[in-house]
């Protein structure tokens, strides 16, 4: 496996690969990595012949400096299990690298998408993440590139940057990895203390009890919601939100819709945590 942090190697490393006929699948990652991302890892191995995962913890999509100055570097660990998972390169470019002179004139933004549900609680993010991604995705030019479904509307918000701007890269979502007790992997989940562990599972059993009665027939969803952010704040968790949406657009449902999304956010200690559950329902006769 190779380590690489400057531009023109990662370029000159490229070049040779595509020379070879090799397709490229690319892991894009903030580091800090878990079994989570290595299951990104190994999809990817499946898609391309080479895989590549940077590794880079993007100032501009956070929304607080306290978060950013805390998020744990650990780059040795996470090459190690890089190596492990099959890798081919991993590239590391610095701050500086992404952003000369302090930062970038141009920014991307996918308008829409980015003002609702996870743009809302935190402004400036998903401009932030669209043009650290897209600048990824020039440098790489991956064939293929594998996202998590955890960050639903960022996966969402991708595919929407890729097809607007012409971008000839298929992009692929892996469903949510999870812990045995239903607790979506998360870097961040290394912020809860021992006894926030043992709560941080009700997150997901609230999100399924409001799935359970869609499934049901319910259709009274302000009411859905606003008794699942009170089960979360009864079980010890500050909601942001909890949102049941279309699972195409991530507006509100209207009548006739099927295909929905039940998202949620949610703090527990130090973590914000969130975590989502597409569903179809079969049956929209019945009413609440």
């Amino acid at each position: 496996m190779i380590i690489v942090q400057a531009i023109d190697a990662l370029r000159e490393e490229l070049s040779a690969w595509r020379k070879a006929a090799e397709t490229v699948a690319f892991v894009p990652t903030m580091g800090n990595l878990h079994a989570g991302h290595m299951a990104l890892v190994e999809r990817a191995r499946q898609l391309g012949s080479k895989v590549v995962v940077s590794i880079f913890v993007n100032p501009t999509q956070f929304d607080r400096k306290e978060d950013l100055a805390a998020y744990p570097r650990t780059l040795a660990e996470d090459c190690a299990q890089l190596q492990t998972a099959g890798a081919a390169m991993v590239f590391t470019p610095t701050p500086a690298m992404m952003y000369p002179a302090g930062g970038l004139a141009t920014r991307v933004e996918v308008p829409g998408i980015s003002e609702l549900l996870e743009g809302a609680a935190r402004p400036g993010h998903f401009t932030g993440v669209a043009t650290v991604v897209c600048k990824l995705f020039n440098l790489v030019q991956p064939d293929v590139a594998v996202f998590g479904e955890k960050d639903f509307q960022q996966l969402m918000l991708i595919r929407q940057m890729v097809r607007d701007l012409d971008m000839n890269i298929r992009i692929e979502g892996l469903p949510t990895v999870r812990e045995a007790d239903g607790l979506a992997m998360s870097s961040r989940n290394g912020y809860l203390t021992a006894a926030e562990r043992q709560l941080a599972p009700g997150f997901n059993r609230v999100l399924r009890e409001v799935v359970d009665a869609l499934h049901k027939g319910r259709h009274d969803y302000a009411s859905l919601q606003a008794d699942a952010a009170k089960s979360l704040e009864s079980r010890g968790f500050r909601p942001d939100y909890v949102e049941i949406r279309r699972a195409f657009d991530l507006l509100p449902p209207e009548q006739g819709d099927t295909d929905l999304v039940v998202l949620g956010s949610a703090w527990l200690g130090k973590a914000r945590l969130i975590d989502n559950l597409p569903l179809t329902l079969k049956n929209l006769t019945e009413t609440s």
